[in-house]
């Protein structure tokens, strides 16, 4: 466990006694042999489903694909951010690389961490990295106002999971998940218990987003810089459904009847946000909201509680990290040749930059659940499971299936096909900086085709 979160660490002394020229460089490397070095995690051979334990940390094949995930983008972000960065002071460039590497340093403790309350602190901790990131490095003067609302949506809801931990503590003495799992379910009675169900899963639904309180994730996407973005698209999202996973066993029989109108939400928000998606006109907005489509699919998957649902939410959180990553990545590129982010500015984009186009491509297609992609696979689980667990699911998941399609043959379409408009003359073509990163995102997604078996979760 420590021979990642040391590394890492040891980024910040790199980034601040780097000569300048040589910043760039060494960051990366220095962050990919970290991913690199993460892919060891995937190995796990013990039958207890733990591995690396320490006191305080531990993987088990639920946090392990996330894991590898975080590491893996520290490295895309530095690729991603070096255009943009370029023009500020070279102080300026190394606090925005700092502040992704401890973004890192708190993902990798939250998801390892054994103990509750030390998941919840690095929860929280991510806030503090992602606000500066968002309210300094922005791009428009809506990021202060888009600052705020991240921040306080997300402690309002974080603020009851504190307190229901506490409760927790008190009537079972431990907060540790490697003894909470073999505790005698709590017959959950009185009004009081309901409410305590709630506030455990309320911080996670805001963090998801769960339809109904996701109004700050596409102000916070839209105005984020692109690691910004890439970050919250890829691993913050994840930590909800991550959290959620891990407090569902403990809720055991009261979710049963309690996780109605979530799912309801849930379903309700796929249908929603890809109709939102149809009419957008803003190319980060529209991959934002189709953000939280998804990730209304990984709720109702993770709410109704069958091995089929967690497995499907897990690989499609693992499958969207990537292909949302990407897409924001393109939608970078556009901006940052274009200026705008409007996507009947840019348009007939394939005229001028036919090698970004094959990527645009095979991203919508990933967006859209193509088989055989991982996206794909979760889809499926998580929809069969909910048809199993009732029908009448299938006329939301199926609008929503054919929204998704729809919104993201729009995108496509719209951004890359048709006349080039006239006001387009000089575009720098494309850099081998921006084709790495791409094939960074996508080559992992196509390569899980062949061995799904990494990111099934506990039904491996």
């Amino acid at each position: 466990m420590l021979k990642i979160l040391i590394p890492t660490l040891m980024l910040v002394p790199t980034i601040w006694l780097a000569p300048a020229k040589w910043l760039w460089p060494t960051t990366l490397l220095h962050s990919l042999i970290i991913a690199l070095t993460s892919l060891t995690w995937l190995k796990n051979t013990l039958e207890t489903g733990w591995s690396s334990l320490n006191v305080y940390m531990a993987t088990d094949p639920l946090s392990t694909p996330l894991l590898v995930l975080t590491c893996w983008l520290l490295p895309l972000m530095i690729l991603a951010s070096q255009n943009h960065t370029a023009s500020e002071p070279i102080n300026r460039q190394r606090v925005f690389i700092t502040l992704l590497t401890s973004l890192q340093a708190f993902l990798i403790m939250a998801f390892s961490a054994t103990e509750i309350i030390m998941f919840y602190v690095m929860f929280e901790a991510t806030l503090i990295p992602t606000l500066f990131l968002i309210t300094r490095w922005g791009n428009q003067t809506e990021r202060l106002n888009a600052g705020t609302y991240f921040l306080f949506y997300t402690l309002a809801g974080s603020l009851p999971l504190l307190v229901a931990l506490l409760l927790l503590q008190n009537s079972t003495g431990t907060l540790s998940l490697l003894t909470l799992q073999y505790m005698n379910p709590f017959p959950l009675l009185t009004y009081a218990d309901k409410l305590w169900w709630a506030a455990c899963l309320l911080a996670f639904l805001v963090k998801m987003p769960l339809y109904g309180v996701h109004l700050w994730l596409p102000k916070a996407h839209v105005e984020a810089p692109i690691a910004g973005s890439m970050i919250l698209a890829a691993v913050l999202l994840k930590l909800g459904g991550y959290g959620m996973m891990r407090m569902m066993i403990l809720l055991e029989p009261l979710t049963k009847e309690l996780c109605y109108p979530f799912i309801i939400f849930a379903l309700w928000g796929v249908v929603m946000t890809g109709s939102i998606c149809l009419r957008q006109t803003d190319l980060k907005s529209l991959i934002a909201y189709s953000s939280v489509g998804h990730m209304g699919l990984v709720v109702a998957g993770i709410l109704i509680q069958t091995p089929w649902g967690f497995s499907g939410a897990l690989i499609l959180m693992i499958a969207h990290g990537l292909t949302s990553s990407a897409l924001f990545c393109l939608a970078n590129t556009n901006y940052e040749r274009t200026h705008t982010r409007t996507m009947v500015l840019a348009r007939g984009l394939q005229v001028v930059l036919p090698l970004m186009t094959s990527w645009w491509f095979i991203a919508s297609l990933a967006n859209l659940a193509l088989p055989p992609l991982p996206n794909l696979m979760g889809e499926l689980m998580i929809i069969t499971s909910l048809v199993n667990w009732s029908w009448w699911t299938l006329i939301l998941t199926g609008a929503g299936t054919l929204i998704t399609a729809g919104y993201s043959l729009y995108m496509f379409l719209m951004t890359q096909r048709g006349p080039l408009p006239t006001h387009i003359i000089a575009l720098d073509p494309t850099h081998s900086r921006e084709h790495l990163l791409m094939a960074l995102h996508l080559l992992p997604l196509l390569l899980l085709i062949l061995n799904p078996a990494l990111i099934w979760g506990w039904t491996a």
